[in-house]
């Protein structure tokens, strides 16, 4: 199936369902939908980081230091963050992977989405799909800071990373 045709929930303002669309329409229309990001760590505590392909449909070529997407219509957060996290680290078997928080990603220029945060860890050897993923690695927080400055990295991600580090430092 084409990602275009996906069909997706469309919500409010407070995260409550109000339509359904395809993803192609949601994109181009701007309308609020809900997506998930999952920051996945290998046994050594390193954070999986990967370059988006140029074919993606949102933030082509960008890096990114989660794994994540869109929630499908009728579909539950943690339902697709599992799916999802599976799909673009190319395994099976993950464990559920940990909600920690939830936020309202708005860029002011017609991008919104409902946005739930989990982390999981993975221990197996990841195989990320070559249609999403164009290059990754497992990189120390230590390095993902030093990139910050340095790499284009996906505006939803930067903002779902500065929230994340505030909610672990109890801000």
């Amino acid at each position: 199936m084409n990602p275009a045709d996906e069909i997706l929930d469309i919500v409010d303002e407070h995260d409550r369902v109000v339509g359904r669309r395809p993803r192609g329409e949601v994109y181009a229309r701007g309308l609020r939908h809900r997506c998930v990001f999952v920051q996945a760590r290998d046994a050594a505590g390193r954070l999986f980081v990967h370059r988006r392909t140029a074919t993606k449909l949102v933030f082509p070529s960008l890096y990114d230091m989660f794994v994540g997407g869109v929630v499908g219509a009728g579909e539950s957060y943690d339902d697709a963050a599992l799916r999802e996290a599976e799909e673009e680290l190319g395994v099976s078997g993950l464990p559920q992977p940990s909600y920690l928080f939830k936020f309202l990603y708005d860029d002011g220029a017609g991008n919104s989405w409902w946005s739930a945060v989990y982390e999981v860890r993975c221990d197996l050897p990841v195989r990320p799909q070559a249609e999403e993923v164009q290059w990754h690695a497992f990189l120390p927080e230590e390095e993902v800071e030093r990139r910050l400055g340095t790499w284009e990295w996906v505006p939803d991600g930067l903002a779902a990373y500065e929230r994340l580090r505030a909610f672990r430092a109890g801000r």
